[in-house]
């Protein structure tokens, strides 16, 4: 890959000058998914520096157990909240970090590492960003076309060319590596025996709903009838998984099932959806987060994609697969589909269920593994 910035030739970094840096984490679950090969990578760049996160709580669980990184500094705000800005910028100057890298696109993200006096500020020249960084790297023109993964890579890859002239950042396969230790997977069988699970079999887990997009879900009815299907044909159980915002789409397939299933949507904070995702052996989802977690997991992931590009935000996995029937409209990355559904209607419980199936029996591992 070719870093596509306009300074480092003649802006370069000093690297024994950099002691603590802090890293702009991104605010959507798949999202902080999709930047652990770049902090991975980070990580060997500046093997002995203290590296913090800055990421919002709800992604925070992500990296509780991160070999990768040194703390998290959290980091919450509402909405056009200025005093919390303030108080994130005081708290990156109190502890004198010596480089920012943003993955974060948005402007208050620069002003802040600006503000604090961060003297290397390195991120993407967008958002009118510009001036607030000393080293700003252009938008790469290849973003629609690969992987997102790639995107977060692309910044590393320019550190390390600021810091030594080249890079190996992109010189192989990116590592995600996300690991759950024993205990919380002990913690998550004893979670889903307490909700009626069967030691011995298959835990086929479900996500149907999605916080920032309608157009995205599967319809209700599908998902409850490949539920009841792989129940019934696969002898497994099936759980339902989701944040409180996602419940109400939960229930409904809920309610349209025959049996009903292990409800744990809405039941879980991320750290124990996580854990739970550890021992799946397949997880259905429409495009959000969870299906990037289990894929970084390597978790068999079956992803049914509509409005959204896989090219640049499938799970980044060999064991993730998605399920894909693209009419002339897509992907058209709309909230709220102004027609008939029609990516998303041309997909059959009947044909996900034949790759649930596949996947159970390639990779089976069992609640007990």
């Amino acid at each position: 890959m070719i870093l596509e910035s306009e300074l480092f030739v003649r802006r370069t970094v000093e690297v024994d000058k950099i002691k603590r840096v802090i890293v702009r984490g991104t605010n959507w679950v798949g999202d902080a998914v999709m930047t652990i090969p770049a902090l991975r990578e980070l990580r060997r760049v500046l093997p002995t520096a203290h590296l913090t996160l800055a990421t919002r709580s709800s992604t925070a669980a992500l990296f509780d157990e991160a070999d990768f990184l040194d703390d998290l500094l959290i980091y919450d705000r509402a909405p056009r909240d200025l005093s919390a800005t303030l108080r994130q910028t005081r708290e990156w100057r109190a502890r004198k970090f010596d480089l920012a890298l943003l993955f974060q696109n948005a402007f208050e993200a620069a002003m802040i590492g600006f503000g604090a006096r961060v003297p290397v500020r390195i991120g993407y020249a967008a958002q009118g960003r510009r001036p607030l960084l000393t080293h700003p790297i252009a938008l790469p023109k290849w973003r629609s076309e690969r992987h997102e993964v790639f995107y977060y890579l692309n910044l590393i890859t320019g550190l390390e060319q600021f810091l030594y002239g080249r890079s190996a950042a992109v010189q192989h396969e990116p590592v995600f590596g996300l690991t759950v230790s024993d205990a919380r997977r002990d913690k998550a069988r004893a979670l889903l025996s307490k909700a009626g699970a069967h030691v011995d079999w298959p835990l086929v887990v479900i996500c149907p709903g999605s916080t920032n997009s309608r157009a995205k879900r599967w319809p209700a009815d599908r998902f409850a009838t490949l539920a009841d299907k792989i129940s019934r044909d696969l002898e497994a159980d099936v759980a339902l998984i989701g944040s409180r915002d996602e419940l109400e789409v939960s229930e409904r397939v809920a309610s349209l099932m025959e049996k009903r299933p292990l409800m744990l949507t809405g039941r879980t904070d991320l750290a124990e959806a996580v854990a739970v995702l550890s021992l799946s052996d397949v997880l259905i989802t429409n495009d959000t987060g969870p299906a990037h977690i289990a894929a970084a997991l390597e978790r068999p992931t079956l992803v049914i994609f509509g409005p959204t590009n896989p090219v640049t935000t499938r799970p980044f996995s060999n064991v993730a697969e998605i399920i894909r029937h693209a009419p002339d409209c897509a992907p058209c990355m709309l909230r709220d589909c102004p027609i008939d559904h029609r990516c998303m209607t041309a997909i059959t419980p009947d044909e996900v269920f034949v790759r649930v199936g596949a996947l159970i029996r390639e990779h089976r591992v069992g609640v007990e593994a």
